[in-house]
């Protein structure tokens, strides 16, 4: 039989509707059933599973979900709608930044209670740290986390050359984030948030930089806004204190490689593998980085029609990895 931890992780990913943890757990209690020699069994499971996707697949292909969010007219060119199912357990994170997502999707929770005693809830976010680190991956597990719509803002369609076009457009955000609740994410924020007094700066600039403090500024709605830069240092000054919170990501620790090396693999956890070997070789990565390697390592051995990866295989994608990276330029050069 099953051990007990796989049976509790089998049952909370049930109760979550996190359907690619559920059947990850499921093939793992398949393996280890054909490990203690109950190949019938095992072989029973894996068809289950098989045909609870397939029937999954045919649902969702029928079923048309309903749209939170739908933007129309220019609105459209300035926002692209979607809808996350991610949840906060479907990332690997250090535990302060856990933890101050968890206060801010426990304060959306209870937006009504907060409000009631004149109180606002923690809703505009500034998300700081290099790329890769999980900033975007964060607002999308705060819109699935609270069953809203991710509205990405479509920054090549906001920046014009045009003088005031561009803040006319950005009024149009701001009227959509205060009649249709959503997460509403400016990613790359530093194109429209670098200081004022930069050499290079021309005048459109402050403007628009002065307009989007007005902005948030004024708003009242009850959608999350999130900017999120790889470089925080070339922020406006007077912007940090316009954000309810700024979190700042990190590269992962080694535990925390260890830990999304176990997550990302668990369909061919293997205990011959040093974890912690791995998250040593793979220090100064991306939580990115790692999910690319792990998911290359899935693939060649899908591809090879292999039971399992080995540790000398993961070695190897690691290095390949850090290769690249280094090519790339000084940013990106891992030591």
């Amino acid at each position: 039989m099953a051990i007990a931890k796989q049976l509790k992780a089998l049952i909370k990913a049930y109760i979550d509707e996190n359907d690619s943890h559920f059947y990850s757990v499921a093939m793992q209690i398949a393996a280890h059933e054909a490990k203690i020699g109950h190949g019938k069994i095992a072989q029973e499971l894996r068809a289950l599973i098989d045909e609870a996707k397939k029937n999954k697949a045919i649902a969702r292909s029928h079923t048309k979900p309903i749209p939170l969010a739908k933007p129309r007219g220019e609105l459209s060119s300035l926002l692209h709608a979607s809808y996350p199912k991610l949840r906060l357990s479907d990332m690997v994170l250090d535990k302060e930044t856990e933890d101050r997502l968890i206060r801010i999707i426990k304060e959306q929770h209870q937006i009504v209670k907060i409000r009631s005693h004149g109180l606002s809830p923690r809703k505009k976010l500034l998300f700081i740290g290099p790329p890769g680190t999980g900033k975007t991956m964060s607002a999308s597990v705060l819109a699935g986390e609270l069953g809203l719509a991710l509205l990405v803002v479509r920054l090549e369609s906001l920046i014009t050359k045009y003088m005031g076009e561009t803040a006319a457009k950005l009024r149009i955000v701001f009227d959509a984030i205060d009649h249709s609740r959503g997460v509403y994410l400016f990613d790359e924020f530093d194109s429209i948030g670098s200081q004022r007094d930069q050499i290079n700066d021309v005048g459109e600039i402050r403007r628009i930089l002065n307009s989007f403090l007005q902005m948030i500024e004024q708003d009242d709605s009850d959608s999350i806004i999130l900017a999120a830069t790889n470089h925080p240092n070339i922020l406006d000054y007077a912007l940090f204190r316009r954000f309810d919170d700024v979190i700042e990501f990190k590269l992962p620790n080694k535990l925390s490689i260890a830990k999304l090396f176990k997550n990302r693999l668990s369909i061919f956890k293997n205990s011959r593998i040093d974890w912690n070997k791995l998250a040593s070789e793979a220090s100064g990565l991306s939580y990115a980085d790692i999910s690319k390697i792990c998911e290359d390592g899935l693939k060649d051995t899908i591809i090879n029609d292999r039971n399992e990866l080995t540790e000398d295989d993961l070695l190897k994608l690691i290095a390949e990895r850090k290769k690249l990276l280094n090519k790339q330029g000084p940013s990106n050069k891992i030591s």
